[in-house]
């Protein structure tokens, strides 16, 4: 293991005690729990979104907290949930009494812990709706959407949702354009490399040399295919592309928002060469791009690999989509 970390137990706590150092103005904690994390421009008389999940994927969860997207973060350790009295110690602070949305991935640790968090906020009269994400098409087929874990299109459903909150939409009406969001995102994932928990202190799975595993899920969760050889990237995208399109399905004439997503160790030169294919594809398909956005959304540690996601649009997703957004690990301005 060659982390640049002190002890390994200590590697979540001294994280979030580097950011809040670093980003005063914007971010702090409640309960005197240091991850319990709340934005420190809460506004009343809107409605709050927080989210939660475990570390090890900055700029997921905690990375959206701010203006435009997101009011609270969970934060659990490496790969773990957060506690449910930490997500009610988020939802209190938070809450601008026009109640709470919690958005989250499709992990059972977090809906046994955000299920429990909204009854407790329940019984101290707040307001709780929630939407899971559930984007990753390698973890479930068709018609078990339900069961597909919850990856970097998670973006788009803060996103989408945090500008509606922004303008002053009611409860209900933020609920639902995030699950239009969560409808008509998919993502594919592929890895090329395994990650280490400080405190476990070695790969989480094993890729030989020459590997890669398409749909490969953040915390190292099988892909749909199996290991195979690398191939060429133009090979990889059109692997991973193809069931995204069959899925939802995308079909000609359709717009869309591009996110090509870099899971820790990926740079970005080979994210732009993938992205260089995902063009030439969409546009043989009849399928418009309407904005992209090519980084780190959504890590796995120090993974190599990347995720691609497709969100279909309408007037109504563009709308809230090209809205600014203001977070420290996330700026854009009106598109």
């Amino acid at each position: 293991m060659r982390k640049l970390i002190n002890a390994p137990a200590r590697f979540v706590d001294e994280m979030l005690e580097g950011i809040y150092a670093a980003h005063p103005d914007r971010l702090t904690y409640v309960a005197g729990d240091l991850r319990c994390l709340v934005t420190t421009r809460k506004k009343q008389g809107k409605v709050a979104l927080a989210t939660g999940g475990g570390s090890g994927h900055l700029p997921l969860f905690l990375g959206y907290v701010g203006d435009g997207m997101l009011d609270g973060c969970s934060v659990g350790g490496v790969f773990q949930s957060p506690s449910a009295e930490q997500m009610l110690n988020v939802t209190k602070a938070i809450h601008g009494g026009e109640g709470v949305l919690y958005v989250y991935g499709n992990y059972s640790g977090d809906i046994m812990n955000f299920d429990m968090a909204a009854e407790m906020a329940a019984m101290e009269g707040i307001r709780v709706e929630t939407v899971i994400g559930a984007d990753d098409v390698a973890s479930a087929p068709r018609g078990r959407e339900d069961k597909r874990r919850g990856v970097a299109g998670m973006f788009y459903v803060y996103k989408v949702a945090g500008a509606a909150a922004e303008d002053g939409a009611p409860l209900d009406e933020v609920k639902r354009l995030a699950l239009k969001a969560r409808d008509n995102v998919r993502t594919m994932g592929v890895a090329l490399s395994a990650c280490v928990i400080p405190e476990i202190g070695r790969p989480t799975f094993e890729l030989d040399e020459g590997e890669m595993e398409i749909g490969m899920g953040i915390h190292g969760e099988p892909g749909v295919k199996g290991k195979a050889l690398l191939k060429p990237a133009d090979e990889v995208v059109d692997e991973m592309v193809r069931p995204i399109l069959e899925d939802l399905p995308f079909r000609r004439g359709d717009e869309v928002s591009v996110l090509v997503n870099g899971l820790g160790a990926t740079p970005k030169e080979e994210l732009y060469v993938l992205y260089r294919r995902i063009s030439q594809i969409l546009s043989a398909e009849g399928i418009k791009v309407w904005h992209t956005y090519v980084g780190e959304f959504a890590t796995s540690m120090e993974m190599a690999g990347a995720s691609i996601s497709l969100l279909r649009l309408d007037d109504e997703l563009k709308k809230y989509l090209a809205r600014p957004a203001d977070t420290p690990f996330f700026v854009q301005g009106q598109l």
